[in-house]
This record gives C-alpha cells, structure tokens and sequence, in this order.
C-alpha cells in the first residue's frame, strides 16, 4: 500500500502556541514553508480555510510557482461560491499547478464560523448542499455539453467550462466529517475520507462506518492525521509535550482566555474532546491533552516519542487501510524540517520494509 504524506501551509507563521506575527500575507513565508515541505519528502501540502485568513486559491498559486513537484490539497467549505464558478476556478488551479491539485470539501460544522462567512444553513442543510454542489462540480468538469441544473440549493441554465482538469476523470476529493449525514455524502463523493488523529479502535471502527456507506463498485482512500512530537529520547520528547502544553495556555491567557476551549458543535471536535477525557495518553503514546485543551478544533492530537517509536505507531493504522497522513507541526516550519530530518524517511522505509514481508508470505503461501 503506497504511502501518502501531506503536510499543511500558511500565508503567515501561524502556530498555537504563539500569537501571529506581521503581515496577514506573507509571500516569502508561503515560499519558505512550501519549499521545507517538498525537500522534507512530503508528497503534498494543504492549504486550509479559516474565516479570518487568505484566500487558499492564492496561497497554493503562489507555492506552486516556487515548488514544481509537490503536490497540493486545497480546502473548500462549499455555499459560499457558485459550484459553476468553483468548478472553473478549480480546474485553472489545477492546469495552473500541472495536474498536481486535490480538492478537500469541508461542509463546516460550527455555526458561528460559518456565520462569519454569512451561512446560517444548519448542518444537515450543509451536508445536502456539499453533496448538491459535488454532483455539480463533477457533472461540469466532464460533461460533453453545457448543462443545466435546478436542485435545492443551486439552479442554473447551460453551463459549461473550457477549462478541465488535467487529471481524470477529475480532481481527487478528499472529505471529512464524522456524522451520519457527512458518511453518507462520503460514500457518494470522496476518493479519499480524512480522519483525525484518534485511537486505532475507534479508528478502525471510522472506517468501517464508512465502508459501509460507500456503494458497491467505489473505493474510498483513507487518510489520518496528527501533529507528532518527536526527539532523540522518549523522555525529551514528553518533555517536549508539556512544554507545547504550557506554551498553548500561556497564548491564552495573553488572549484573556482562561482554561480549556470550549468545544465547537462539530462532531469531530466533540469526538477529540471526548479522546481527552478519557485518558490524557491512549494507546501508548497518543496524547490528547491537546485537544482537550484547544477544544477539539482541527488536528488537535499528538504522537509523541522518537522518531521510530512515533513512525511505528502511525504505521498500525495501515493494517485497518489508512495509506494517507496528514501532518502538522506546532511549530510549523521548524518541525516540518524536523519530520522531513528525522520521520518521514523512516516511515518510508518501515512501510517498504512491511510491504516486501507482506509480499514474501504471499508467495511462500502461493507456493504451500
């Protein structure tokens, strides 16, 4: 099973643990940390969305004129632009990068956020418009002819976009979301379903949902995510952690914050919280004090230990079927030259090692 990495960029130096510095836009940041993340090994980068932050379709058309063989994953929360426009706006990224684009749809899961970008649909509404707007998005990215579309959410006469993509039948979707709905739609739409970075049971039991709302004929990629802690000890690198720790809470209080973040009222959020109050480390070394204490928002969770305890314990969830992760630092760009140093290599290097041992008892059991 192949290996796929994925990093994460920014437009400024952005970090939990300090409070952002300069401009909102800095192109020489984007270039530093998308140029770390290619020589690090990664096979992609993702450029997220916040409601407060640049324009993603920016961000990764810069990188992609300073990185030429990275890859590149862009996240999208759709109800905000028309899915004629964003199916155009989509492909030329794509064509712009070479063919090297993914797209990863967010529906969106905490009400005031969305607010803030003027969307007042509750979530179930959310999830019917995202499968609304994918069925759209792919009809207009390899229909023959222009088209016409009149559903709950978007109604519009003979589309048609000169612009395609490069790859086929279409740009990759990754998707995440936790609820029943957002499987549903997943099972309809993703190539590749994300998950955070929770336990392997609770990780096995995900995928399983998931299997069994895809339909019969589709293949679905999984893809996990965590912001490993490593260092040359086990001992440093839990050391590490708590410094990370106290660091978080003192941002906080700079903000005028005091003690945990609330949750949001995504269900993945929920579910991390949840990760934290069972149990501050879970499965040896998954330490979810974190996401407690950020209240579950974004990859929130942390394997912590050297670099070949943490590599052995992310490679596990591969016998489950997860071959895509994606990492984060919390200090972004030092810790994203560490793991390309120290984590990636092994991790490529390990899988490699089990897959030839997987192939060598295949055919001994061929040739029983």
């Amino acid at each position: 099973m192949t290996l796929h990495i994925t990093g994460m960029i920014w437009a400024r130096p952005t970090s939990d643990l300090e409070p952002p510095s300069g401009a909102a836009f800095q192109p020489d940041f984007i270039e530093a940390i998308t140029r770390a993340h290619e020589e690090g090994g990664f096979d992609r980068v993702l450029a997220g969305y916040w409601t407060n932050a640049a324009d993603g379709f920016l961000v990764l058309a810069h990188a992609a004129a300073v990185a030429k063989k990275i890859n590149f994953l862009i996240a999208h929360r759709p109800g905000f632009v028309s899915p004629t426009l964003a199916a155009r706006k989509l492909a030329t990224l794509e064509n712009l990068t070479g063919g090297r684009l993914a797209l990863h749809v967010i529906s969106g899961g905490d009400d005031p956020d969305q607010r803030k970008d003027g969307d007042y649909a509750d979530h179930a509404a959310r999830y019917r418009r995202t499968d609304e707007f994918l069925e759209i998005i792919r009809n207009i990215w390899t229909a023959d002819r222009p088209i016409s579309h009149e559903g709950e959410f978007y109604r519009f006469q003979d589309a048609w976009s000169d612009v395609r993509p490069l790859q086929t039948p279409h740009l990759p979707i990754f998707f995440g979301g936790a609820s029943d709905v957002a499987l549903r739609v997943a099972g309809r739409h993703a190539d590749v379903y994300a998950l955070f970075g929770e336990p392997l049971a609770d990780t096995a039991a995900m995928l399983n949902r998931v299997r069994a709302a895809v339909p019969a004929g589709r293949e679905v990629a999984f893809s996990w995510s965590n912001r490993p802690i490593i260092a040359a000890t086990e001992k440093q690198a839990w050391e590490k952690a708590h410094d990370i720790r106290e660091r978080a809470i003192a941002k906080q209080a700079l903000a005028g914050g005091a003690g945990l973040i609330a949750a949001s009222g995504a269900v993945n959020s929920q579910r991390l919280v949840g990760l934290s109050q069972r149990g501050e480390v879970l499965d040896e070394r998954l330490w979810t004090a974190m996401a407690g204490l950020l209240g579950g928002r974004g990859n929130s969770t942390a394997m912590v230990g050297t670099a070949e305890q943490v590599a052995r314990a992310m490679l596990r969830y591969r016998a489950h079927g997860v071959s895509h992760y994606i990492l984060r630092g919390w200090d972004p760009l030092p810790d994203t030259v560490q793991y390309g140093r120290e984590l990636i290599p092994l991790l490529r290097e390990l899988a490699d090692t089990e897959d030839r041992g997987r192939v060598s008892v295949a055919v001994r059991t061929a040739a029983e």
